[in-house]
């Protein structure tokens, strides 16, 4: 079950994630600024780490307070942000405007 030393931990360690997804992503040592980064991280993380809770992923990696398996998770939850808001820009520019 989450609790909300999860979802700390999953910020904290997003602001890491974040960073690293958007230098990955930009190939720019600030990747998308800072502010972005860190929405980004911080979306990243409750992703990954729900995503990671939910189907049980590397539960061994959890010895540690902020863990590998929190790193992992929220680098890897930053990268499915991104992908779905890459994804929902091409649908909005392909149907013109979105939902409405």
């Amino acid at each position: 079950m989450f609790t909300l030393a999860n979802l700390v931990t999953w910020i904290v360690v997003g602001l890491i994630g974040g960073t690293l997804a958007g230098r990955l992503i930009t190939w720019q040592r600030a990747g998308f600024g800072l502010f972005s980064n860190l929405a980004l991280g911080c979306a990243g993380a409750i992703v990954g780490g729900a995503f990671f809770e939910l189907l049980n992923l590397l539960p061994n990696l959890d010895k540690v307070s902020i863990s590998a398996r929190d790193l992992l998770a929220a680098f890897l939850g930053s990268i499915l942000v991104l992908g779905l808001r890459w994804a929902w820009m091409r649908w909005t520019e392909e149907t013109g405007g979105g939902l409405g």
